[in-house]
């Protein structure tokens, strides 16, 4: 049973870090598992919580018994196996006292081997005999009671209360003259009841122990492709009420190998961002500084620069296609093919809105003319454009795409004169919306990887914009491929 505590925290949660936070930390992403979520914890997974511990080896039991007529009797129960269990039926409960897990009705069936040993005064050498039992659990119920808290950015988990307790016992005697000691062995009910009850208490304890052991081990970062690091700090303790667990993390993308001090001046959410939402399992909330975050850091290492030599309208990419828009470069550099050297000059803003992404980009556009085998820029446009955006879950990733909504340019320098800016936005406005977006769209598509544990996949998911959020309800199903902790 010990496992089924392990799941269902690490089944829905993300990686934690251990790097040390101060109470006023920020938190950009908040991890809520519903009603529904907890549910499927138990439901799925207890079956694996139980197999961990199948079969579980018992202590020997033995004792010394007095029966008319024999007199005292040496007894020893051995190779006592549990070696099967079924639950009933089973809840958790959240709340301020911690975590509740209660299995009720549950059976257990056990295989032990016997034998007993005893003189009389008639016989004076000792007397033995030995076989195998069976034994039936019935009406087992066990509880426990884990506290979660954040301790210096981990999850701390600790257990308050925990117990098993058997409310019913049968045993059936196999072996030699063993009919004749169905009452002897009758005496072990309470020791054998005492013994599955202590055995299953301390997988309990000792599960969540290695539990906590392995919080405090998990990986400080969660790598995003080869640039960046999702910093998966905790901030604050869960948040539990009487249907859900809500975690709150950093949320910031930093460079690979960089960890950097939130310079943001506005603080995370407190408390529950849930709003009306969707019956699923998991509601993951993305703030957009989380967002323009992932911005910085891709335009600081220099992500965001390409060059394009091939494009759908291949024609622009030659002065000749340019002679009416720009008599003086096809006069200058007749017939020279061209590259268009685009790059972003300052990290893109995101502002999430109510049903929208929107997305604000200062791009640098260089006409690029090769002449005898020579890069010769001839002129470079400024654009500011707006897009807007819309988000899709592919897998575990967040993925999305852009369409251009508007966009305003201005020449910032020229070796060729004066340009008509006014001619040039067709162009223009043919470049990004055939060569520059669709190129982002193919990155986006990649997708961003959410905070959910390896072995489970979203299913089902649903996408809500409100202001300044982005808030993903799910479901989830397993792959089986826990990331299983050997008990």
């Amino acid at each position: 049973m010990a496992p089924i505590i392990l799941w269902i925290v690490l089944s829905f949660l993300f990686t934690p870090t251990s790097t040390q936070i101060q109470s006023n930390e920020e938190g950009f992403i908040s991890v809520t598992i519903s009603e529904k979520g907890l549910d499927f914890a138990k439901d799925v997974l207890i079956d694996e919580a139980i197999s961990s511990i199948i079969p579980l080896q018992l202590p020997d039991i033995e004792k010394f018994v007095k029966i008319p007529l024999v007199g005292k009797v040496y007894m020893l129960l051995s190779n006592i196996t549990i070696f099967h269990v079924d639950i009933a039926s089973s809840y958790v409960n959240t709340g301020e006292t911690g975590i509740v897990l209660v299995a009720s009705g549950a059976t257990a069936n056990l295989s032990m081997s016997w034998q007993y040993s005893y003189r009389t005064w008639l016989v004076p050498i000792a007397i033995t005999d030995d076989g195998d039992a069976s034994v039936q659990v019935e009406g087992m119920e066990v509880g426990v009671t884990a506290s979660l808290k954040n301790q210096d950015g981990n999850l701390k988990l600790s257990v308050l209360e925990c117990g098993c307790h058997v409310k019913y016992i049968s045993i059936k005697v196999n072996g030699g003259a063993s009919w004749l000691y169905q009452g002897v062995v009758d005496a072990f009910e309470k020791k054998i009841a005492t013994a599955v009850e202590n055995a299953i208490s301390k997988k309990i304890r000792e599960g969540i122990i290695k539990l906590d052991s392995s919080l405090q081990s998990i990986p400080k970062q969660v790598p995003v492709y080869s640039i960046a690091v999702l910093n998966v700090t905790f901030v604050d303790n869960p948040v539990m009420s009487n249907s859900s667990i809500e975690f709150e993390i950093n949320g910031l993308v930093t460079a690979k190998d960089a960890f950097v001090v939130s310079n943001y001046n506005h603080k995370g959410w407190k408390g529950s961002s849930s709003c009306s939402s969707p019956a699923k399992m998991i509601q993951i909330s993305l703030q957009e500084t989380f967002f323009n975050s992932i911005s910085l850091v891709y335009f600081d290492a220099d992500c965001m620069h390409w060059i394009f030599d091939n494009i759908p309208d291949q024609s622009i990419l030659n002065t000749a296609g340019w002679r009416y828009i720009v008599p003086q470069l096809y006069e200058k550099y007749p017939n020279d093919d061209m590259n268009l050297n685009i790059s972003v000059s300052s990290p893109p803003i995101i502002k999430v809105a109510k049903d929208d992404i929107n997305a604000f980009v200062n791009l640098d556009v260089t006409i690029d003319v090769i002449n005898s085998g020579e890069v010769i820029p001839a002129a470079c446009i400024s654009l500011e454009i707006s897009t807007s955006g819309s988000a899709e879950i592919l897998r575990n990733n967040l993925a999305g795409s852009v369409r251009l909504k508007d966009f305003s340019m201005y020449l910032k320098w020229s070796e060729i004169g004066d340009l008509q800016i006014h001619l040039l936005q067709p162009v223009m406005s043919t470049i990004l919306k055939t060569v520059f977006l669709p190129y982002v769209n193919l990155h986006l598509r990649r997708g961003f990887p959410l905070p959910i544990l390896h072995g489970f996949t979203l299913q089902d998911a649903e996408i809500v914009y409100t202001n300044s959020t982005v808030i993903v309800y799910s479901n989830l199903a397993s792959t089986k491929q826990y990331l299983y902790a050997a008990m």
